[in-house]
């Protein structure tokens, strides 16, 4: 029934959309809460659309400076903060896409480097019908700079607006259950960014998770992701093992 509803209310939405410019929606939530599953769901979804629209999908970590200036000035430890993101490149992206420009570059980020790759190794955005842009930052207005006049946020660009909901306790769970996971897998190549934790055992890796959480995970979500929930046009509140309890859908 959930998924019924969503692919309903994406039909409708998108019919209504009667430009040759993209239909733009961003997805938000908080890390571990599945955001990127949500958006590859819903990017196949829309595809089955009977007008069979091109569907891209960008996700907002290429976004994000690269290693070296995060290092450069101090915060390394606040990656996925708002001040970590270079806001003035990705809203010139986006602000590209809905002037119907062409062929544009995105850039992408490697999980398995912790870094944002070189400009060589690029996604490439071409005339999509639909863009879903997917990012704990996607909805966020606050800044840490004060502006003058006018301010433009990313959120100004979207046509449709998800945000993927679920309890802290589920949230911690999903997020020590992932990493314990990476810590047996990936965490083991040797090119890893984390792979000084790999011989870490099961009860060393729930601590860290937790440390993590609690100190870079936890904060972000309370004082920056959590408080655009009801800025959504569309909330998915997950139950346990990551079930779809609830739908709340903005009146349009």
């Amino acid at each position: 029934m959930n998924g019924f509803k969503i692919y309903t209310e994406a039909q409708i939405i998108f019919e209504k959309n009667e430009s040759t410019l993209p239909f733009i929606i961003g997805i938000a939530g908080s890390v571990a809460v599945g955001k990127s599953t949500t958006a590859r769901v819903l990017q196949r979804v829309l595809t089955l659309l009977p007008s069979k629209p091109k569907v891209d999908l960008v996700t907002t970590d290429g976004f994000l400076y690269p290693n070296h200036i995060l290092n450069e000035r101090g915060i390394m430890n606040r990656k996925g903060f708002p001040e970590s993101y270079d806001a003035k490149k990705l809203i010139q992206f986006l602000s590209a896409i809905k002037s119907g420009m062409g062929s544009l570059s995105v850039p992408l980020y490697s999980h398995l480097e912790y870094d944002v790759l070189p400009d060589d190794q690029q996604q490439l955005i071409h005339h999509p019908d639909i863009l879903i842009v997917e990012g704990i930052n996607v909805l966020q207005v606050n800044s840490q700079r004060p502006r003058k006049g006018h301010s433009v946020f990313v959120s100004d660009f979207f046509d449709y607006t998800i945000y993927v909901h679920a309890s802290e306790k589920n949230l911690l769970e999903w997020y020590t259950n992932r990493f314990e996971s990476l810590r047996r897998t990936a965490f083991q190549n040797p090119a890893s960014f984390f792979h000084k934790y790999a011989d870490m055992n099961t009860e060393e890796s729930i601590q860290m998770a937790h440390q993590i959480w609690n100190e870079i995970n936890k904060p972000n979500l309370v004082q920056n992701i959590l408080p655009t929930r009801y800025r959504a046009d569309l909330i998915l509140e997950k139950g346990s093992h990551h079930f779809v309890k609830n739908v709340k859908v903005r009146k349009i």
